[in-house]
């Protein structure tokens, strides 16, 4: 069996005297498609930021295409291939949509060894992003002047135009409709379909259900289930802690 694209092991993180995460095992195969649910102050977040080096844990290791990432700034990272979009899109809103896109393809996709994108291979990079999230007729707007489901693809966009090889989709939908979650479940399908590997980290169980091929829950720092979807949320640990019934 090939090794992992992404390896946990033994993970734990602490904030003083506060377990956020307690020795978490996990594997991603590569072109998996992977839902990582739990309840408010689960560990979710601190865990991809870990994974991302926003943070840094006190235990246990991450591995990405078997090098260990313990240690290495959270920009290393991305550049090795391991992009995340944030729940709160922050994007430079001095910039157009468009050139919101040029920062990662410079600084992400030009700073790889035996990288580089000419002028106009980054200005046909960022119109071929634009069109597969929806988005080529904004392309010259500002942020400001996008939709709240505009924001989340421009995200998204910026989040691919690092060329990833793990994309980490932090609660993309939340505040959305049922017609825009569609939208964005459809993205992120056709997004794995290339060959991305996407963990998917959402509250709204039916899209997690529609997107995810493996199913991993955490509760109170530990991971308490891993496996089907349809098995997973049968699980009576899962049904007690994170479904509430």
């Amino acid at each position: 069996m090939s090794q992992p694209l992404l390896q946990i092991e033994g993970l734990g993180k602490r904030f003083g005297g506060f377990v956020a995460l307690d020795g978490i095992d996990l594997t991603v195969r590569a072109g998996e498609r992977l839902g990582l649910i739990g309840p408010n102050g689960s560990g979710k977040s601190t865990l991809v930021n870990c994974i991302s080096g926003t943070l840094r844990n006190e235990i246990g290791s991450v591995r990405f295409e078997g090098q260990v990432l313990d240690g290495m700034p959270a920009y290393q990272r991305t550049r090795l291939g391991l992009a995340r979009s944030f729940q709160l899109p922050k994007p430079f809103r001095s910039l157009s949509v468009a050139e919101n896109l040029r920062i990662p393809l410079l600084f992400t996709v030009n700073a790889r060894g035996g990288t580089h994108l000419t002028e106009a291979a980054i200005t046909a990079r960022c119109a071929e992003l634009l069109h597969v999230v929806g988005l080529a007729e904004k392309a010259r707007r500002m942020p400001r002047d996008l939709t709240q489901i505009e924001m989340r693809k421009l995200e998204l966009a910026r989040a691919m135009a690092a060329e990833p090889k793990l994309l980490i989709a932090d609660e993309a939908m939340a505040g959305l409709s049922h017609s825009e979650i569609d939208d964005i479940i459809a993205l992120l399908l056709q997004l794995n379909a290339s060959g991305i590997t996407v963990i998917l980290i959402e509250h709204i169980m039916r899209a997690v259900m529609n997107f995810s091929e493996r199913l991993a829950v955490l509760v109170a720092g530990k991971k308490i289930a891993d496996g089907v979807p349809e098995d997973v949320v049968q699980n009576p640990e899962v049904v007690r802690a994170y479904l509430g019934e």
